[in-house]
């Protein structure tokens, strides 16, 4: 009698468990700027997506870029916010079951902005030679990836040729970092650069851009496989729903920094992964 109670009670927690996850849509990021920020931007598109996809969305913050990879591999998110390196990395570390759904349009062309402080004499990469220097992440697209590629282009390897390079972490720490005097110059997103200078919180007479790198596709929201053609169908028409004509869609593109989203294919980051070949950052 016990045996079967037992029996009762695990298949009854089993189910119960499965039926809770099938109604929870975990979503997360890239920490690519500070936790504060995150969750602010990600308030209103949570909530928004909650209503458009009939699942109960919850927004799941993580420490590291890594830990997205890993997070989504194991399923413990369903869906990421992705610089370009960090989505082709999780499709080698899924073995191809983490699929990229949308990007904003401006992820098609998008960019990284070199700064400096105003007291460094620097006017062009070659400058940098014995140069203090920030990326942001060491997984970062624009922040790293994509600078590193476009300074190999230049002739010059950080290892070698700056005086010394760090990594702060995210782009607004880079841009403090260059602020301070921690460092003479550093790359970041240019979406977060123009950000800072809007809203002041970096002074443009102290940090001055001297070099903007050529166009590459970046961001994405990448899903894992499991959870379904239905479901991921009512992620990406929510996406691509949102218009700027519409004061509440306008609020999350505006935090979003998105004119809209449109589709994202596989294929549009076969040059990022070649970049990270060509830079030594993924085998």
């Amino acid at each position: 009698m016990k045996s079967t109670l037992l029996c009762l009670i695990l298949i009854l927690f089993t189910f119960g468990n499965s039926n809770a996850a099938e109604n929870i849509l975990r979503i997360s990021t890239i920490p690519d700027e500070s936790p504060t920020e995150l969750i602010r931007k990600f308030k209103p598109l949570t909530r928004y997506l909650s209503k458009e996809i009939g699942l109960d969305v919850k927004f799941t913050p993580l420490t590291n870029y890594a830990a997205t990879v890993e997070a989504l591999s194991s399923g413990k998110v369903d869906l990421v916010w992705y610089g370009g390196f960090t989505h082709v990395q999780a499709r080698i570390r899924t073995q191809g079951k983490a699929i990229p759904l949308v990007m904003r349009k401006r992820d098609l062309q998008f960019k990284s902005k070199f700064i400096k402080n105003i007291n460094s004499k620097i006017q062009g990469l070659r400058d940098l030679k014995q140069k203090t220097f920030a990326f942001g992440s060491v997984s970062s697209t624009s922040g790293h990836l994509m600078p590193r590629f476009f300074l190999k282009k230049a002739g010059l390897k950080p290892e070698i040729d700056f005086h010394k390079f760090s990594f702060s972490g995210a782009h607004d720490a880079t841009a403090k970092w260059v602020e301070a005097g921690k460092v003479d110059a550093g790359a970041l997103n240019e979406a977060v650069w123009e950000k800072l200078v809007k809203s002041r919180k970096v002074d443009p007479k102290i940090v001055k851009v001297f070099y903007t790198t050529p166009p590459y596709v970046d961001y994405n929201w990448t899903a894992r496989k499991g959870l379904g053609r239905d479901v991921l169908s009512k992620i990406t028409s929510a996406f691509l729903k949102l218009n700027r004509n519409n004061p509440e869609h306008k609020e999350i593109l505006d935090l979003q920094r998105a004119e809209k989203y449109i589709i994202a294919f596989v294929s549009d980051f076969d040059a990022i992964r070649t970049a990270a070949r060509e830079a030594g950052l993924l085998k």
